[in-house]
């Protein structure tokens, strides 16, 4: 696996949360044999024994249940060993969702949108007051959830912090997932109370991109507000409402991404396994050139 990425031009690699624990072996082999590096990983990484498919979701911090979150704990710092055994110093995460069981907003923002395809999300009235209705409702539910999440993270930072690992927080595409994108600015700014600044932002294009064409974030203004605290970032454009796209295959400015692009930042290409090789390559090319064009 390692040896195709090397021969399709990477250096380096993020590790997913498709990871399968019978990888393990042969990735730590190809680590030390310098076969590539690892910038980063996603968690769960290695994915929990008997689970055989890409599972981010599969415990998170938010939950309330004692026995969910002791797996959530559990196997995040597993993850965070493995990163750090890898020689990565990040990891992506997720932080969770605010649970519907009978009527979830969401359902009417995506059955408005596509009873009206011809709307702009940004400027109907009738769109516009559906969402805000559904924004005040998962906000009303909200906070046993965002403060489980706050609880669980800072359990997952103090073990990150021991082994040299930065946590980043990742942008969501869905509407009941957290944080709420308008709350991110404050949320990382809480995270420095103790001074030791490891966890921060994590950017996914094409989560974005699903947002702000629900008319929830202005993409540009998303990046503004969080550039400071950015990691990383996921690579991969949007067309017709499918993420994980080749770069320049669908609608996202990626001059406009670069635009916000740091030396320090890890750029990783997160494209569909069902992606051509030929368009990983004009993928990375892609990316490539806006790195020239951005630094030299």
């Amino acid at each position: 696996m390692l040896l195709e990425a090397r021969e399709l031009g990477f250096e380096y690699v993020e590790l997913s949360h498709g990871t399968r624990i019978v990888l393990v072996e042969g990735i730590l082999q190809a680590v030390e044999e310098g076969v590539v590096k690892v910038s980063s990983t996603h968690n769960f990484c290695p994915l929990p024994m008997g689970i055989n498919h890409a599972a981010p979701n599969l415990f998170e911090p938010s939950a309330r249940q004692p026995q969910e979150h002791d797996q959530w704990l559990r196997h995040t710092k597993r993850s965070i060993d493995f990163t750090a055994k890898v020689g990565a110093s990040a990891m992506v995460t997720h932080l969770g969702s605010v649970q519907f069981f009978w009527s979830n907003p969401a359902r009417k923002i995506q059955r408005h949108l596509s009873d009206h395809e011809e709307i702009d999300p940004t400027t109907d009235e009738a769109y516009r007051k559906v969402l805000e209705k559904a924004c005040a409702k998962l906000r009303n539910r909200m906070p046993a959830y965002w403060q489980q999440v706050q609880a669980s993270l800072a359990e997952a930072r103090a073990h990150a912090l021991e082994n040299g690992v930065s946590l980043g927080c990742e942008n969501r595409e869905r509407f009941e997932e957290l944080p709420v994108d308008a709350d991110f600015p404050s949320f990382l700014a809480s995270l420095d109370q103790d001074g030791k600044n490891h966890c921060g932002y994590w950017h996914d294009t094409g989560h974005a991109a699903l947002k702000e064409a629900m008319g929830l974030i202005n993409h540009r203004e998303q990046l503004e507000q969080n550039i400071d605290r950015l990691l990383g970032w996921h690579l991969h454009d949007v067309a017709n409402g499918n993420d994980h796209q080749p770069i320049g295959h669908g609608e996202i400015d990626f001059e406009m991404i670069s635009s916000f692009w740091k030396p320090e930042h890890r750029l990783t290409l997160e494209l569909s396994p069902r992606t051509k090789t030929k368009h990983v390559k004009e993928s990375r090319e892609r990316v490539e050139a806006l790195i020239a064009m951005r630094f030299g």
